[in-house]
């Protein structure tokens, strides 16, 4: 494992780099039982965005394994972005996190705050499902905009994606809006809800889970301080820390040293 800093992005940013993915895994789910310990321990709930993909529900399987002396009846969850689609669908996040973490941990369902599917209380207006996800966060944050979450967990797309967030779109340049409709994602399904750059940097902790050669441009890119208008995950930073968990692969474009 190898561990650099890069000054480019504040307040604290660490590059973790691993040998393969079980390690990566297996070190972020550590990591996230103490920084959500910690949270417990100062503020009674730690504020917690989960996120999907491969690595986003490995981490959720070991913590179902281990996860250590996390209180999970005080943990307000969230998610980052989820597809609009059917309750039922295998594509949702919150399915997934479920079938991974959720139903193996005494989690307060009152605390577990997805965002709607389409074949819930809205129906097919994503955009009103949307705006509820948007109350949800203000009705839970201190300024009455959103949480400032402990932990958000971001996977990322070979072109740099975040969230629903995509290159050169409406909803990544978004700069007032907490929660936004997606319609047209370039990724099927074409219509999902997504957090916002702004309200994901109100975390104090921003972590990038990221594995795999296909994602090395847009890892050095990041690093490197690029638009985040052509690549949306160089725009994604905590308030304490911004920590990326790489694999070799992932870190195969950055600078030695």
């Amino acid at each position: 494992m190898i561990a650099s800093e890069n000054p480019h992005l504040q307040p604290v940013t660490e590059t973790l780099v691993f040998d393969d993915k079980a390690e990566l895994v297996s070190t972020a789910a550590a990591r996230f039982v103490k920084v959500v310990t910690a949270a417990q321990r100062e503020r009674g709930v730690a504020h917690v965005v989960l996120t999907g993909g491969s690595n986003g529900i490995a981490i959720l399987a070991a913590l179902a394994a281990d996860s250590g002396d996390i209180d999970w009846a005080n943990v307000e969850l969230y998610w980052g972005d989820d597809r609009f689609v059917p309750s039922d669908d295998p594509e949702r996040n919150v399915g997934q996190a479920r079938n991974a973490l959720l139903a193996h941990v005494p989690v307060d369902p009152a605390k577990v705050h997805e965002m709607a599917p389409s074949d819930g209380p809205f129906g097919d207006d994503i955009e009103a499902a949307a705006e509820d996800y948007a109350r949800t966060l203000a009705t839970l944050s201190a300024d009455g905009v959103a949480p400032e979450f402990d932990l958000h967990l971001l996977g990322m797309g070979g072109e740099g994606h975040i969230n629903s967030l995509f290159p050169n779109t409406e909803a990544t340049a978004e700069s007032s809006e907490t929660v936004v409709a997606v319609t047209d994602s370039p990724k099927p399904p074409p219509l999902r809800i997504t957090l916002t750059l702004p309200v994901v940097n109100r975390s104090r902790a921003v972590w990038f889970l990221v594995a795999g050669a296909d994602k090395a441009e847009a890892v050095a890119a990041a690093h490197a301080g690029a638009d985040p208008t052509d690549w949306p995950c160089a725009g994604a930073h905590g308030t304490a820390e911004t920590v990326w968990f790489l694999d070799d692969a992932a870190a195969s474009h950055l600078p030695a040293g």
